[in-house]
């Protein structure tokens, strides 16, 4: 008659009402055949009856708690329950599975009126079939409604707890997956932004350095020589895949860093980064510290693309970087003597599809570990970068490192 029926514990006491029932039905009439009582027949048709109209009400979909059908039902059954009240004393055992019935189907506001109602027909229709007048008499009725009624508002606030846990374990199931969804999708927009970074400074910068290159020694060549042709065709696939490269995105922890440390891996980027007429400078400052591995990752692809910037943009004889370990932070100062430009003012670059990456870029790897990046310069007064990373407390650097 609802949904609690499909459970197997509530499908077992229904089971056991319409058994309850129906057995009461039998009891009330079976007594009057055997004793030859002239209301025997009567009695055994309102007891047909009766079943037939349960049997159709508790098989009708259209009979749910508290609802008109159930009401309507209840009280065809409840006026034939009456009729076979005065017709037999046996017939007031069937009070107690219509007090079920009438809490369960009636609001409670409805069904406590009815089984008041119910109990006082049966204690009436014992007295009036002659009936011993006992304190029994009138508990038992009494007493069965009590329990009937202690019965359902018990099953009631179990199968409330019961809804209120599955709905509370599907919105966790709910959430819990919306969380995967979250995290998935925070994970790979993630990626996406480092594996960008690490690009540009990579192999977006390398292909502009061979770009360069090339366009300095095709300007060397004269226009009829041999090689002119090809190192023009190269420079124009050196700046191809080099717009190529900047579209893409994500990128993996640098190979600098695999077989050495921080610093060892800076002292070769500045050995290895060449310019015309520059010299590159490292020195570090303070005691050395173990760095969790994204610490290292943005302090060396910082000091990548500030370099790189001072080769291709500045035009600088001399270049510092610096590292230095203090006591609650390591800090990358990158300085040198080029032409400078002014922080505030946008990017201007001869291909657009070159510009402007590298310093939103580094900003990016300093916010995401709670760092600062400064830049001082100015036309004509040359650049000086500076990254500060707070070092992670004692017990946090596998935090960090994730």
């Amino acid at each position: 008659m609802d949904s609690r029926s499909h459970t197997p514990v509530a499908a077992a006491l229904r089971l056991c009402l319409h058994a309850l029932l129906l057995g009461l039905l039998a009891l009330a009439a079976v007594p009057a055949v055997s004793d030859g009582a002239s209301s025997a027949t009567a009695v055994v048709a309102l007891a047909c009856v009766m079943a037939a109209v349960y049997a159709a009400g508790a098989l009708a979909p259209a009979v749910q708690p508290q609802n008109r059908a159930a009401a309507l039902w209840l009280s065809l059954l409840g006026a034939l329950w009456f009729a076979l009240l005065v017709l037999s004393p046996d017939a007031l055992w069937l009070a107690f599975p219509l007090y079920f019935l009438q809490l369960h189907l009636l609001p409670m506001r409805w069904g406590l009126p009815a089984v008041v109602v119910t109990a006082a027909a049966a204690i009436t229709g014992f007295v009036l079939h002659g009936g011993q007048i006992t304190p029994g008499a009138f508990i038992g009725p009494l007493l069965g409604a009590a329990v009937a009624i202690a019965t359902v508002l018990g099953y009631d606030a179990l199968f409330r707890e019961s809804e209120r846990r599955r709905k509370l374990i599907e919105e966790l199931v709910s959430t819990r997956a919306e969380l995967a969804v979250a995290e998935r999708t925070a994970g790979t927009l993630a990626e996406r932004e480092r594996l960008a970074r690490e690009i540009h400074d990579t192999l977006a910068q390398g292909l502009s350095s061979i770009q360069l290159l090339l366009r300095a020694a095709e300007r060397t060549l004269p226009p009829d020589a041999p090689a002119t042709a090809h190192v023009r065709r190269a420079r124009e696939a050196a700046q191809e895949n080099l717009a190529e490269a900047r579209r893409f995105v994500r990128a993996l922890s640098p190979p600098d860093l695999e077989n050495g440390s921080l610093a060892g891996a800076l002292e070769r980027l500045c050995a290895r980064t060449t310019g015309p007429d520059l010299a590159v400078q490292f020195a570090v400052s303070g005691t050395p510290v173990e760095l969790p591995t994204p610490y290292e990752v943005a302090l060396l692809r910082t000091a990548q693309s500030a370099l790189a910037n001072t080769v291709q943009h500045a035009a600088a004889r001399r270049a510092e970087i610096t590292l230095s370990f203090m006591d609650t932070s390591v800090s990358l100062d990158v300085v040198d003597d080029g032409r400078g430009f002014s922080p505030g003012a946008p990017t201007v670059s001869r291909d657009a599809e070159t510009s402007g990456f590298g310093l939103p870029a580094m900003r990016a790897r300093a916010g995401s570990l709670c760092g600062t990046l400064s830049i001082e310069s100015a036309p004509g007064q040359g650049t000086a970068l500076a990254l500060t990373l707070p070092l992670p407390l004692p017990g946090h650097e596998e935090r960090s490192a994730a």
